[in-house]
């Protein structure tokens, strides 16, 4: 009898506390750009494969999931859906999610365990240096939150400053797009679009830039205090396990 009395008083307490201590969410950041504002309208939107996995992976592990843009409301993704980007959209709610974005100015920063950025070039243009954006990353980082990237993401993690006037990115190693690959592709007229180079950027502020001339995989994902990146967009859903793993410990 004593025995049942304390496994009721043990169940009690646990479902007590996870009533009290209920699961924090992760907070998907997400660009509002088409195209890079040039005659040609080069592409901008945000890319489908470097979002919906690490969606997939979040919710698959019980985690709600909230995006925010600079305008909020509906964004726009290139890419077709093929594979889990396909089932994502259809079965767990991806897109209705997505075109749900709130604005910097709705989100509380306490609610979030992790913040996720993931590719296109939009994020340069619009995310790199939106201060509510900033604030937002820096907020969850401070409070021992979780930050991953994944290709063009990078930039969005760039420019954050802490509260300690230093850099985010300062003294940890960031994966990102590089240099050669944007000044040897059309994607940005050679680079010439864009308001800088992540690789260039990362290290002007205090990273130590990862990408294919420094990693011997480039699939690789790097862990590097509380920051998770990825230079390639096949490993955006394993910087998001990677992310869930890391705060966990």
């Amino acid at each position: 009898m004593k025995i049942i009395t304390f496994v009721l008083v043990a169940l009690f307490l646990i479902s007590s506390h996870a009533v009290a201590q209920p699961n924090k969410k992760v907070l998907v950041v997400v660009s509002s750009e088409v195209d890079m504002g040039d005659p040609e309208k080069h592409d901008a939107r945000n890319n489908l494969w470097e979002f919906a996995p690490p969606y997939h992976i979040f919710v698959s592990h019980g985690f709600e999931v909230d995006f925010v843009s600079p305008k909020g409301g509906k964004v726009e993704f290139m890419m077709d859906p093929l594979g889990i980007s396909s089932y994502t959209i259809k079965y767990e709610g991806f897109l209705e999610r997505a075109n749900r974005s709130l604005t910097p100015a709705q989100v509380n920063p306490s609610d979030y365990w992790g913040v996720f950025i993931g590719g296109g070039y939009g994020v340069m243009f619009d995310v790199a240096d939106n201060t509510g954006i900033q604030s937002i990353i820096r907020r969850v980082y401070e409070s021992g939150g979780i930050v991953g990237v994944g290709g063009h993401g990078a930039a969005g993690i760039a420019n954050v400053i802490l509260s300690n006037g230093e850099f985010l990115v300062k003294g940890k190693k960031v994966a990102g797009f590089p240099n050669s690959t944007e000044k040897s592709k059309s994607w940005a007229k050679q680079g010439t679009l864009l308001p800088f180079l992540i690789e260039s950027q990362l290290n002007k502020n205090g990273a130590f830039a990862q990408n294919k001339q420094t990693l011997k995989d480039k699939h690789a994902v790097i862990v590097d205090k509380r920051i998770v990146s990825t230079m390639f967009l096949p490993s955006a859903a394993l910087v998001a396990k990677e992310m869930i793993i890391a705060n966990t410990q």
